[in-house]
């Protein structure tokens, strides 16, 4: 029996999918280079030789009519899983999600789904800069008919994977490129991560830490500093933007009544901001404090690295704010 060894992040997705494609025949990949070249960082490796180049689909470099194969296959009983490479690509396809994907199963009375993935990578903290690092979650998670998903970790990458062909609505899947090299021993068996579900991954009572996507890796580290402080942080991945874990928060905050939202896209307009509204409306009592931010300054990320390290949020960033909310 062959050793069982830990997978980093990249293969946490690849095995998601080729498990998937397995499991269904109507599961293929499409996108550029896809096939031969495993995409632009691997991701895709392996799949054409197990599958050939029928389910393992090279696309011209055209993003929107990537996405508008995905929409059509899709239409016609097939589950498309695309790659558009960064996000900031992402904006050469938001006619095809937004006026076709995500508004279709309303269009036609619920008669035809769209059962699509599409994913796209993050590279904050990766030195990309500014055409290749934007967090635009907060675009897709506004429209009706999309879900949009952002794991921490390679565990919760296979399983939302998983999870993301499986669903019958298009979804946007959000890689950090940053943790692609992050490994980790991954469950036995068939798992699937749950699509609207959050995860509380460390306990406390003094304060609720929201984390996003990789922000998960420095909330943690912040909980570590803050308990060596004697102030103990419940951190809660939230994993899904689009449908929003928010009973998982509210209960959270029932004990510790504070609450800090993590994020790496901008603060102005940032999904930490509904958050903070739907708390704001539905447990105003059981706040013992405003609830708190840490993001993105409102600009553009920058290529020099520090003045990325300056813009990015970090531990350091969050850390500051918890002890300046409990004070």
């Amino acid at each position: 029996m062959a050793e069982k060894k830990p997978l980093n992040f990249q293969w946490a997705v690849n095995h998601g999918i080729a498990e998937e494609m397995r499991r269904d025949p109507s599961v293929f990949i499409v996108g550029e280079d896809v096939g031969k070249p495993g995409g632009p960082f691997g991701v895709t490796r392996g799949i054409i030789d197990e599958f050939g180049a029928e389910r393992a689909v090279d696309t011209p470099i055209s993003e929107g009519a990537i996405v508008g194969l995905c929409c059509g296959a899709a239409a016609a009983g097939l589950r498309p899983v695309a790659e558009i490479m960064f996000m900031n690509f992402i904006t050469l396809c938001v006619e095809e999600f937004y006026n076709q994907a995500s508004k279709m199963r309303w269009m036609f009375g619920g008669q035809v789904k769209q059962p699509f993935v599409v994913r796209a990578m993050t590279a904050g903290g990766f030195g990309a800069g500014p055409h290749h690092s934007s967090s635009l979650e907060g675009w897709f998670a506004s429209m009706p008919g999309m879900k949009v998903v952002m794991p921490s970790n390679p565990v919760t990458a296979k399983g939302l994977m998983k999870a993301a062909i499986r669903d019958d609505n298009p979804v946007l899947y959000v890689e950090p490129l940053a943790s692609y090299k992050m490994k980790m021993m991954m469950p036995e068996g068939d798992y699937i991560t749950p699509i609207g579900k959050a995860q509380v991954v460390k306990e406390g009572s003094d304060i609720t830490v929201v984390s996003i996507g990789r922000m998960l890796a420095e909330a943690e580290k912040a909980a570590g500093a803050l308990e060596k402080d004697g102030i103990k942080a419940e951190v809660i991945d939230l994993l899904t933007v689009n449908p929003f874990d928010m009973d998982t928060i509210y209960e959270s905050v029932k004990k510790t009544n504070r609450c800090v939202i993590i994020h790496e896209a901008k603060k102005i307009m940032g999904c930490g901001a509904e958050i903070a509204a739907s708390l704001q409306e539905n447990m105003f009592d059981w706040l013992d404090a405003p609830v708190a931010r840490v993001a993105a300054p409102f600009t553009h990320i920058a290529f020099q690295p520090a003045l990325e390290k300056h813009y990015l949020p970090d531990a350091e960033k969050l850390v500051a704010k918890v002890k300046e909310m409990v004070a």
